[in-house]
């Protein structure tokens, strides 16, 4: 199968006919160029925080779960569908629903989580078009991870928008709704530099 020949309007239907090398996400029919390959810093941050909410999600499996089944976190490339004109590959995502996984073929509807680590090829996009398609979409939360300048963005949905996001810094605790007891900040977990105590 060759390279999708140009129209005003693509779809999933199409998007799952193109060439596995075409690295690409479709965003309301448009194609989204990915970045390059990613960086060895961004991969130990993604793999870092996979690690760390996956032993979470473990932990609260074996303590009962609560009754509900235990969630799957995934890292790109893994297509997760949001509408039929609509498929992006987030850096992370955890989901909670059997349902969404239930063809074993890619995520069909909004994770409870979504990470995105920035790129500056891509950093506009996660903060523009994929915060206002997650934002519609219904993801729970969305977590937006500067690893130049060592903080993140934590988007929390409530009443249907994302609102003002939290901001976190180094020092700061990280808080997802998937994993209550993550109670490590973000230089712990990315081997970030802590700010210089403000005690002589």
């Amino acid at each position: 199968m060759g390279l999708p020949q140009p129209q005003a309007h693509y779809t999933v239907e199409d998007y799952l006919q193109w060439p596995d090398d075409m690295r690409c996400e479709l965003i309301g029919g448009e194609i989204w160029d990915m970045s390059p390959t990613p960086t060895v810093e961004h991969q130990t941050l993604v793999a870092a925080l996979h690690l760390e909410i996956a032993n979470q999600v473990r932990e609260q499996d074996k303590a009962g779960g609560g009754g509900k089944p235990p969630c799957v976190v995934l890292f790109a490339p893994v297509d997760v569908v949001l509408a039929f004109d609509t498929v992006v590959q987030p850096d992370l995502i955890v989901v909670c629903d059997p349902a969404k996984l239930a063809n074993r073929k890619n995520v069909q509807g909004a994770p409870e989580l979504v990470v995105e680590v920035l790129s500056p090829a891509t950093a506009a996009k996660d903060k523009r078009e994929k915060k206002a398609l997650y934002e519609r979409s219904g993801v729970p939360q969305y977590l937006i991870v500067d690893p130049v300048s060592y903080y993140a963005e934590l988007y929390t949905l409530r009443a249907g928008s994302y609102g003002i996001p939290q901001i976190l810094a180094a020092e700061d605790t990280l808080a997802l709704a998937v994993t209550p007891e993550l109670d490590k900040t973000l230089g712990e977990l990315f081997g970030w530099p802590m700010p210089a105590s403000s005690e002589a």
